[in-house]
C-alpha cells in the first residue's frame, strides 16, 4: 500500500504537470501564432522551473529536519488553492505580447504569473517523494529510482492524452476546471505520503559500503558529467520539434511526439530491467548520428513521413544512450537530490541553447547537427580491441588525418560539379553525402575521430548549394530562418522560410512586376483580385502574410494596401530592393503593420477593408487561432459592405477547406473554393504554382464577379461535402481532424 500512495502521488503530478504544457501553450496560439518557436519558449520556461522545483526540494532536504520539511512542503502544495482567482489556470486578460521586439520574456512574465506556483510545487514532487519513500523503513527505499520510471511514464501518458482524448473532448476552460480537479486529488496524495513520512524512521539508513552506486565524494568532473548527458537529449529533442514542425502545423501532437520519446527513454533507462541492453545501443548510435545528419548535409527535403520516423528514431536511441549513461554513473540514495539537481541543469542548458542562443548566434539553424556531434563526443567506449604503442601512433595520426582527407575530397567534388555547371538534384545529393557518411562510418570505433568526421561533412556541406540554389542571404529570428537564394542563371530570387518558398520574383525588368507562384495573374488570386477591383475601384485591401510582397502589383491607382506581418525579418527582406522590388515598385506607400494579425487588425477601423486575404496558411507553421469563429467575427467588422474574404489554403500537410466551410456555415456566409492544381509544364516554367483558395461573403451576390466569368466562373465551386464537426473557437478544436495523414 506504501509503495501505490508513493507512486500514485508522483503518477499523477508528472500527469498533471505535461498535461499543462500543451493546454497552455495553447492558450497562448491567440496571441502569438503557431510558430514552433512559442513551444520551444514554453519548454525552456518549464525546465527552469523543473530545475526550481529540484533546488527547492534538495535545499529543503539538505537544510531542514523532516518535520519541517514535511511541513513547509505541505504549506506549498495547499498554496494554489488557496490563492484567489489563480485556479482554474488562466492567462491575464489585459497582457498583449509586443510587436516590434522578440516575445520571450513577456512569454516567461505571463507563464510565471499564470501556471509558475503550481508548476513549481508539482516539480518538486519527484525529488522530495523518492526521498521521503527512502526514509520510509520500506525494503526497497535502498534503490527508490524506480519511482523516477513511473514518474516519467506519467508523463508520457499525460502527453499523449492530451491530443488524442483531453483536445478532442474538452474546451480550453473545460480543461482547466479539469485539471483543477487533478490537483486536488494530488494534494489529497501527498498530504498521505507527508503522513506516512513524519511517522517514518528518523534517519536515512546510510549505504552499504560496498554498494557500487555509493558515492561518498563526488568529484566536479562527475556533476559536469551529468550535465552533458542531461543536456544533449533536451537541446535534440528541441531541434528535432523545430524540424518537424518546418512544414506542418505547430499543433501539440507533434511537439508531444518528440517530448514523449525523451520520457519513454527515461522510463526505460530507470526500470528495474531495462528491456534494451545499453553496450548493444551504444554499438549503433553512430548509424543514428549519421541518419539524423543527412537532411541537413544533404539539404534534401525528405517525404514527411521518413522524415518523421529518421528524427524521432535519432531522437529516442540518442535519448537512450545518454539516460541509459545517465542510469549507470547514478548515486546511492543519500545524492538523489544533487543527481537529479544536475540532471535538471543539463535540461534546461540545452533549452536555453536551442531556444535563446542559437537563434542570436547562428543564421541558420545549426544546432541540430551540432548536438549531434556533441553526441558523439559523450559516446560512451564500445570497447575495442588493444593496439601496440606504435599501432596506437599511428592510430592517433589517422584521427585527424583521415577526417582531413575526407574534407578535401568532398570540397573538391562538390566545387567541380560547380564548375561544371551541373544542377543539384536528390540522386546527386545521395551520392555524394551518403558516401561520405559511409566513409565517415567507418570512423566510429575511434570516438575523436568519428567526432572529426561528423565535423569536416557538415563543414563541407556548407559549400553546397544544394536545391534551394545559391543562397544570396540568410537570417534568423524568433519566427525561423529566413533565405534568399537565387537559381543559377540569376534571373530569378526566391524567399524561403524553412523549406517553403514564400516568393519569386523574376529579375527582368520587363516581367519584375508579374506575380509569381500561387499569386499568378491567371490563378485564383488574380481573379479574386480583379473581382474586389471591379466592385470597389478605390477600396482599401489588406493581407495578412507578407512573404517577398508579391500581391502588393495588383494594386491599382486609388487603392490602399495594408500588409499585417508578424516577422520583422520578413518585413526587412521585403523591403531592401537588393532583394526583391515588388513593394518598392508596385506599392511604394503600403502600410506594414507588424504584429500578430488578430491584435493589431482591432486597431482598424471597422467596415474598412474591401478585401481581406490570409496568406498565412501555405506552409510553415500554421496559426490556427486566425480560423476560428472568434477571428472570422472580427474580419467581418472590418469587412466593408460587399467585400471578400480570401484564404489561401495551398498545403501539403493540413486540410484546411472543411473547417473553414463549417465556420462559414456558422457565420451564415457564403464559401466556394477553386483547387487550380491541373497546371501545364508551360505554366510551371513561367513560375506558376498549384494552388487552392477560398472565398467568404455575406451574400453570394458578392462572388459574382468570380462566378460568373465565362472563362474561371465555373472553377469556383462549393467545398465538396464533408461530415460536419465541431466549430473551431479560441476555446476548442481538433487539430487532429484537419491533418492529412496521407
Amino acid at each position: 500500500m506504501l509503495v501505490f500512495i508513493f507512486t500514485a502521488s508522483m503518477f499523477l503530478s508528472a500527469v498533471l504537470l505535461f498535461l499543462v504544457e500543451p493546454m497552455i501553450a495553447k492558450m497562448m496560439l491567440p496571441s502569438l501564432g503557431g510558430t514552433p518557436a512559442v513551444w520551444n519558449t514554453c519548454l525552456v520556461f518549464f525546465q527552469a522551473m523543473l530545475l526550481a522545483g529540484y533546488l527547492y526540494a534538495h535545499a529543503a532536504i539538505k537544510w531542514l529536519r523532516r518535520g519541517w520539511q514535511i511541513s513547509l512542503h505541505a504549506v506549498l502544495v495547499l498554496l494554489p488553492l488557496g490563492l484567489v482567482g489563480l485556479l482554474p489556470l488562466h492567462l491575464p486578460s489585459a497582457w498583449a505580447p509586443p510587436s516590434q521586439s522578440s516575445p520571450i520574456l513577456w512569454i516567461f512574465a505571463v507563464l510565471l504569473v499564470s501556471v509558475g506556483l503550481p508548476f513549481f510545487v508539482l516539480s518538486s514532487t519527484t525529488p522530495m517523494m523518492q526521498r521521503w519513500f527512502a526514509e520510509s523503513g520500506h525494503k526497497q527505499g535502498a534503490d527508490p529510482y524506480f519511482l523516477y520510471a513511473a514518474s516519467n511514464a506519467g508523463s508520457m501518458i499525460g502527453l499523449l492524452a492530451y491530443p488524442v482524448l483531453v483536445e478532442p473532448l474538452l474546451g480550453l476552460g473545460g480543461q482547466a476546471r479539469s485539471w483543477t480537479v487533478g490537483y486536488i486529488l494530488y494534494v489529497v496524495l501527498t498530504i498521505a505520503c507527508a503522513a506516512i513520512a513524519w511517522r517514518g524512521p528518523k534517519l536515512i539508513q546510510p549505504p552499504a559500503s560496498n554498494d557500487p552506486q555509493s558515492l561518498p565524494i563526488i568529484k566536479w568532473s562527475q556533476r559536469l558529467h551529468w550535465i552533458a548527458l542531461a543536456f544533449v537529449p533536451s537541446s535534440l529533442m528541441l531541434g528535432v520539434t523545430t524540424a518537424l514542425t518546418t512544414d506542418v502545423p505547430a499543433i501539440p501532437l507533434l511537439w508531444v511526439l518528440s517530448l514523449a520519446l525523451y520520457l519513454l527513454s527515461f522510463v526505460l533507462v530507470f526500470a528495474k530491467r531495462p528491456p534494451i541492453s545499453h553496450p548493444w545501443l551504444i554499438r549503433r548510435e553512430p548509424f543514428l548520428l549519421l541518419a539524423g545528419l543527412i537532411p541537413t548535409v544533404s539539404q534534401t527535403k525528405l517525404p514527411f513521413a521518413a522524415q518523421l520516423m529518421l528524427y524521432l528514431a535519432v531522437l529516442f536511441g540518442v535519448a537512450m544512450v545518454c539516460h541509459g549513461q545517465l542510469a549507470h554513473l547514478r548515486p546511492g540514495v543519500s545524492r538523489l537530490t544533487e543527481f537529479y539537481l544536475w540532471i535538471s541543469v543539463g535540461g534546461v542548458l540545452g533549452g536555453l541553447f536551442n531556444s535563446l542562443l542559437a537563434p542570436v548566434i547562428f543564421r541558420s539553424v545549426l544546432e541540430l547537427p551540432l548536438v549531434l556531434i556533441f553526441a558523439a563526443f559523450l559516446r560512451p567506449d564500445a570497447g575495442t580491441a588493444a593496439l601496440t604503442r606504435a599501432q596506437e601512433v599511428w592510430a592517433k595520426r589517422n584521427d585527424w588525418l583521415l577526417p582531413v582527407a575526407l574534407c578535401l575530397c568532398m570540397l573538391a567534388v562538390i566545387f567541380g560539379l560547380a564548375r561544371a555547371g551541373i544542377k543539384p538534384s536528390r540522386s546527386l545529393n545521395i551520392l555524394i553525402f551518403g558516401y561520405s557518411l559511409l566513409w565517415c562510418l567507418s570512423f566510429a570505433k575511434r570516438r575523436l575521430r568519428f567526432v572529426a568526421g561528423l565535423a569536416v561533412v557538415v563543414f563541407a556541406s556548407s559549400f553546397y548549394a544544394g536545391p534551394l540554389g545559391q543562397v544570396i542571404h540568410t537570417d534568423r529570428s524568433f519566427f525561423g530562418v529566413s533565405r534568399v537564394t537565387t537559381d543559377s542563371a540569376g534571373k530569378f530570387h526566391y524567399l524561403f522560410h524553412g523549406g517553403t518558398v514564400h516568393g519569386i520574383q523574376n529579375l527582368d525588368a520587363a516581367s519584375s512586376r508579374i506575380p509569381l507562384t500561387y499569386y499568378a495573374s491567371s490563378g485564383p488570386a488574380g481573379q479574386i483580385f480583379r473581382a474586389a477591383q471591379n466592385r470597389m475601384p478605390q477600396g482599401n485591401w489588406a493581407i495578412v502574410g507578407l512573404g517577398a510582397g508579391s500581391m502588393a502589383c495588383y494594386l491599382e491607382p486609388g487603392q490602399s494596401l495594408t500588409y499585417y506581418e508578424i516577422d520583422p525579418l520578413v518585413k526587412r527582406i521585403a523591403e531592401d530592393p537588393q532583394y526583391f522590388t515588388f513593394l518598392s515598385q508596385c506599392a511604394p506607400s503600403a502600410n506594414i503593420v507588424l504584429g500578430d494579425a488578430r491584435i493589431r487588425m482591432r486597431e482598424a477601423p471597422d467596415v474598412r477593408y474591401g478585401l481581406i486575404v490570409l496568406d498565412a496558411f501555405s506552409g510553415d507553421s500554421i496559426p490556427m487561432h486566425l480560423i476560428t469563429r472568434e477571428a472570422l467575427a472580427l474580419y467581418r467588422r472590418k469587412l466593408a459592405p460587399h467585400g471578400i474574404l480570401a484564404f489561401h489554403i495551398t498545403n501539403l500537410y493540413v486540410r484546411l477547406a472543411p473547417k473553414l466551410d463549417d465556420l462559414a456555415a456558422d457565420a451564415q456566409l457564403t464559401c466556394l473554393i477553386e483547387d487550380d492544381s491541373n497546371l501545364s509544364q508551360a505554366q510551371i516554367d513561367a513560375g506558376k504554382f498549384p494552388s487552392t483558395w477560398l472565398v467568404m461573403a455575406l451574400d453570394r451576390s458578392d462572388l459574382a464577379p468570380l462566378t460568373s466569368d465565362p472563362v474561371t466562373g465555373a472553377r469556383w465551386q462549393a467545398v465538396p461535402p464533408h461530415r460536419r464537426s465541431k466549430v473551431w473557437t479560441d476555446d476548442y478544436s481538433n487539430l487532429l481532424s484537419a491533418i492529412r495523414w496521407n
